[in-house]
C-alpha cells in the first residue's frame, strides 16, 4: 500500500490518533518536512500505543498554519474555502446606488462571506477598507472589495437583492497548467487545526517498517 494511504488508512476510527512531531525547512526552497507517528489508544492501558512514523514533504508551499501535537484527523483536497484565494482569479466587485437599509446589508455581506469561507477567512481581508463599510455602502457607488470569483459572484447577488447595481471586473479565468502541462492548482493538506497550501504533498515510511 502506497505510504500516503496507509497514513491516512491508519488515521480511521475513533482510537486512531496522529502526533505532529514537528515541521521543519526542507532541502529546497518552499519546502516544509513534517514528521507524524500514528498511534493507537489502548483503553486498558489508558494510554497511546505506537505505530508508524511518517514524513510529509510539503513541495512548493504557498501558505500554512502550523500547530504541533495530538490530531484526529488528515485529508488532502483540491477544493476547499482556503484554496479560493488561491486557485480563482481576483475579482473586483463595483456597486451603484444606495440601499433602503444599509445594516441589513451590512449583515448580509458579512454573512454571504462566512457561507464562503467558514472560519478560514476574514472579511477585512478582501473587502475595501479605505472608508466603513456602513459609509462605504452609503456613498453611492465604489468598491465593496476584490476577492475571489465565487465570493465575487455571491457578493453580486446580495448587492442586487437591496436594489444596487452591481459590476464585476477582472479576468475570470485562470491558467490551469503551465508551459510544460503541468498542473498550476493548489493542493490542500489538513492536519487536525494545521493546514498547508501546496502544489503537492510526498509522503514516505521512516524507521521501522
Amino acid at each position: 500500500m502506497p505510504a500516503r494511504d496507509q497514513l491516512i488508512a491508519e488515521l480511521q476510527g475513533e482510537n486512531e490518533v496522529g502526533i505532529l512531531l514537528m515541521g521543519q525547512m526542507g532541502g529546497v526552497p518552499n519546502e516544509l518536512q513534517l514528521f507524524i507517528q500514528t498511534a493507537q489508544y489502548d483503553e486498558t492501558a489508558q494510554g497511546l500505543r505506537d505505530r508508524n512514523n511518517y514524513l510529509i514533504r510539503v513541495l512548493s508551499v504557498r501558505e500554512h498554519r502550523l500547530s504541533l501535537g495530538l490530531f484526529g484527523n488528515l485529508f488532502i483536497a483540491e477544493q476547499h474555502p482556503i484554496l479560493l484565494h488561491h486557485n480563482e482569479p481576483q475579482i473586483d466587485v463595483l456597486f451603484e446606488g444606495t440601499p433602503a437599509d444599509v445594516n441589513e446589508l451590512v449583515l448580509d455581506v458579512h454573512q454571504a462571506y462566512a457561507s464562503t469561507f467558514g472560519p478560514w477567512r476574514e472579511l477585512a481581508a478582501d473587502i475595501n477598507r479605505e472608508q466603513p463599510l456602513v459609509d462605504l455602502l452609503k456613498s453611492g457607488s465604489g468598491r465593496l472589495g476584490t476577492m475571489p470569483k465565487t465570493a465575487a459572484e455571491r457578493m453580486g447577488r446580495v448587492l442586487e437583492h437591496h436594489g444596487l447595481t452591481s459590476r464585476l471586473e477582472g479576468s475570470t479565468t485562470r491558467e490551469t497548467t503551465d508551459e510544460h502541462g503541468r498542473s498550476t492548482l493548489w493542493k490542500l493538506l489538513g492536519i487536525g487545526d494545521s493546514y498547508f497550501v501546496a502544489l503537492d504533498f510526498a509522503v514516505d515510511r521512516v524507521g521501522k517498517q
